[in-house]
């Protein structure tokens, strides 16, 4: 994951703020700008991402929801 701010960080930013969230992570798949992910988070969350994002992916795979 590159450090600084990428061409989706001033999404992440917006979302920060109106959702007074201790973190953020927006993924856009297929945007006018290019897919491209932003993350904005405290160090601990930022590293249980990859267990979040397991969680997710095993909720998605349960669901039967499939492309």
């Amino acid at each position: 994951m590159a450090l600084g701010p990428g061409k989706y960080d001033p999404e992440c930013t917006r979302l920060m703020l109106s959702e007074h969230a201790d973190g953020v992570l927006v993924i856009v798949i297929g945007g006018k700008r290019g897919g491209g992910f932003a993350c904005q988070a405290m160090p601990e969350l930022t590293m249980a991402l990859p267990q979040i994002l397991r969680n997710i992916a095993d909720e998605i795979e349960r669901s039967g929801i499939h492309a």
